[in-house]
């Protein structure tokens, strides 16, 4: 527990912003305390939009170790389908984190690359130096690294200000209707359990379009376009239409039908994406096929016709 006054200095700041100020921690994970209930102010939980007060008691809960840096540990089958003295783009197999984490023991894309000899920006909270976007461990697809500070800084940008096309396809349960349409609906932290998220009324913004490209009798091939990046995004904003992607349990879907299709995680793969090169500004538009497990699944559900 780290404890002290507010300095002069960080009145009138964010809370996530002065805590990663005061605490040389990440303002990304100043957030995630604020919301965890772990920040203090006068003994009352802060929000991290909160603005700090010079002289307030200040109580940070740091009993989480730090997110570990990436150790260089190569990961079979992900494949670079894109690298210049910028960008590299790679095509991440299911069960690969994007960067190291609390808890997670198993390989990552930075860790990755650095076994691959491959340098990238220093730009980021240390252990996701370089990542501009992120895949879900369970999600396969394509996920660009910044290499150069200054392709960090304009890729970040990109992202925030959606330039970036992401096109991913899911096989969800059931037949959504309309067959062409948009989820706008707010996403934030599950209610009753934080390993999750959900559509919630005071939630960040999130956006998602789609279009069934086919239908089979128990679920529908979907293409869907994300607007905004929201972690788990696809998978809270189908469950919530009660179309979970097949093979995601935690968000709903049937076991049954997942163990029919093989599935040991969900059917989602980040299938193109395209985006203003950082040194040229020329359009780069990339695509990945399906990986073995999502092919079979789809296979499997056509051959059921």
């Amino acid at each position: 527990m780290k404890q002290l006054p507010v300095p002069d200095g960080l009145a009138g700041e964010r809370v996530d912003a002065g805590l990663a100020r005061v605490l040389g921690i990440s303002r990304t994970r100043a957030a995630e305390l604020a919301s965890a209930g772990k920040v203090l102010l006068d003994g009352v939980p802060a929000g991290k939009s909160e603005r700090l007060v010079a002289g307030a008691w200040l109580e940070v809960d740091l009993d989480e170790a730090p997110a570990p840096l990436a150790s260089p540990e190569p990961v079979p089958g992900m494949r670079i389908v894109h690298d210049d003295e910028h960008v590299v783009v790679v095509d991440k197999p299911v069960g690969v984190a994007a960067h190291p984490s609390p808890g997670w023991t198993g390989p990552t894309v930075v860790g990755a690359l650095a076994a691959a000899g491959y340098r990238i920006s220093t730009s980021g909270a240390a252990e996701r130096q370089g990542v501009v976007h992120r895949l879900d461990v369970g999600t396969s697809g394509l996920m660009a690294v910044a290499k150069s500070e200054h392709a960090y800084t304009v890729l970040k940008r990109a992202f925030r200000e959606r330039t970036v096309d992401k096109i991913y396809h899911a096989v969800v349960q059931g037949h959504p209707e309309p067959t062409v349409g948009t989820i706008d609906a707010p996403i934030g932290r599950h209610p009753s359990a934080d390993y999750k998220f959900a559509v919630v009324a005071d939630g960040k913004p999130s956006i998602t379009h789609y279009e069934v490209l086919e239908m089979f009798p128990a679920a529908s091939l979907v293409e869907i376009h994300l607007e905004t990046g929201r972690t788990h995004q696809i998978r809270v904003h189908f469950a919530a239409l009660r179309h979970p992607c097949a093979g995601d349990t935690t968000y709903g879907a049937d076991p049954t039908l997942a163990a029919r299709l093989g599935l040991r995680r969900q059917w989602l793969h980040a299938m193109r994406l395209a985006f203003d090169h950082p040194g040229t500004g020329e359009r780069l538009e990339l695509e990945s096929s399906y990986p073995e497990d999502l092919a079979s699944a789809l296979d499997l559900l056509r051959e059921a016709r």
